[in-house]
């Protein structure tokens, strides 16, 4: 049988599963979590401890149809300086609650387009944020770019911050793609921000590139990818693209026939994939590529890489704070979502508290799961020694977890005394393999497609 027909027969082509950039996802939070907890949680941080922050700016100057992240469009700079305003405060806030002597492991600008904020508007934030809780040794500050919005007095102001990390988002660099998905975004345009970047010393640079885009060949992949690689990005996200217009309704604009089909989106993803093999990229869980003195890179060697919500990381920090609307927190307890409404999120910063609406305290099974979920899909493999060691569980019990998912998908996985693993062949299978080990009902969560 060959690895197309096996994938066929595991459902590969027609399952829609989350793509665990948290456990439980975030379909399954619930009204339990809310400001009281919240600000329990972020009391309860260790003094001196080293965090990450995650600053959300949901505004962009036009809205691209393929994007399902919860951002507005806004042709005024008036909205975005009154959101900043709330942002001081919401920081303002979250310093009378935090413990002493707390400092950042990573701070990350998302959105959005956080670019979209004025040179002076950027830097009273970071200002407010880095008075707060300074960047520690080592610490890393990334910022998301749009190619179409930033000029040099932003970027001088984000290098006077100290960001030490850009990422830019590509999509695909063929015209027709870029017309039917809302962002037109040239060659040269992007060429430019990578040069405006690295001439103010920026030592690191992320791109994101999709697979499953409308129109899209192997031969319009490959040429967008060898653009891409001739920018030399240091970290590479290939993102499937999640055509889901009941969740994200400007998505109605793409022509749902104009889309490749399952077995075609797996065609796109192994050429653009041998492609950045070919060019010397380290390969990093199911998505992502590495040059391989880059700190991700050097996490997947040496087993340290982790699952968060922007996807694979390096960051071991145990606690993730978010500001603005939407953000989502991650503590030991558990996880808390901002207000995702703009208009309700401000609300309750300008009342003096946090907005705080949903999130999961963790109970049971959570933790044990969770990483037998994140160690899937980041190492491709479980390790008992180490799940007896960390969690309260039997020998007994992780077999029986072990099994479930063997019995779905039989000898296309290995269960040993050491532990499960999935071999390069099951490697599609990833996102499916985790889904064995997640105890949360899926079928009322909008997931995107397996592959």
């Amino acid at each position: 049988m060959t690895q197309e027909s096996q994938l066929h027969r595991l459902g590969l082509f027609d399952a829609r599963v989350p793509r665990y950039t948290s456990y439980p996802t975030a379909p399954q939070f619930g009204t339990a979590v809310g400001p009281d907890r919240f600000a329990d949680w972020i009391g309860a941080v260790p003094e001196g401890e080293a965090i990450s922050l995650y600053l959300h700016v949901p505004f962009c100057r036009r809205l691209c149809w393929f994007c399902a992240c919860r951002t507005q469009g806004t042709k005024s700079e008036d909205p975005v300086r009154s959101y900043a305003e709330t942002l001081v405060r919401e920081i303002a806030l979250l310093a009378r609650h935090l413990p002493r002597g707390v400092r950042l492991a990573r701070l990350h600008w998302g959105g959005g387009t956080p670019t979209l904020m004025p040179p002076e508007v950027m830097h009273r934030i970071g200002e407010a944020i880095l008075s707060t809780v300074p960047l520690a040794e080592g610490g890393e500050f990334s910022v998301e770019i749009d190619p179409n919005e930033i000029d040099a007095p932003r970027l001088d102001v984000l290098a006077s911050l100290g960001m030490n990390r850009a990422s830019i988002g590509v999509q695909d660099f063929d015209p027709l793609i870029q017309k039917i998905i809302g962002r037109e975004q040239s060659h040269e345009v992007t060429r430019r921000t990578v040069d405006l970047i690295r001439e103010r010393g920026v030592p690191s640079l992320n791109a994101d590139i999709l697979f499953g885009l409308p129109t899209q060949t192997p031969v319009k992949i490959a040429d967008s990818v060898q653009k891409l690689l001739g920018l030399s990005p240091d970290r590479v996200a290939l993102y499937g693209y999640a055509h889901v217009p009941w969740v994200a309704r400007r998505q109605q604009m793409i022509p749902s026939d104009t889309l490749p089909n399952p077995m075609e989106r797996l065609a796109l993803f192994e050429t653009a994939r041998q492609l950045f093999l070919w060019d010397g990229y380290q390969e990093i869980g199911i998505d992502h590529f590495a040059r391989p003195g880059d700190g991700l890179a050097r996490a997947a060697r040496e087993g340290r890489l982790r699952r968060n919500f922007q996807g694979y990381t390096d960051d071991t920090a145990p606690v993730l704070i978010g500001l603005g609307a939407s953000a989502i927190s991650r503590f030991p307890q558990g996880y808390a979502q901002n207000a995702p409404a703009t208009s309700a999120h401000v609300k309750a910063i300008e009342e003096g508290g946090f907005s705080t609406a949903r999130g999961h305290e963790f109970r049971g099974e959570d933790l044990l799961r969770a990483r037998m979920i994140e160690a899937v899909m980041c190492d491709f493999r479980i390790d008992r020694a180490e799940l007896l060691r960390d969690f309260d569980t039997t020998p007994a019990r992780i077999d029986a977890l072990f099994g479930l998912a063997q019995a779905a998908f039989g000898d296309m996985l290995t269960v040993g005394p050491e532990g499960l693993s999935v071999p390069e062949v099951a490697r599609p299978l990833t996102r499916m393999i985790a889904r064995s080990f997640d105890a949360f009902d899926l079928s009322k969560a909008g997931h995107s497609p397996a592959i």
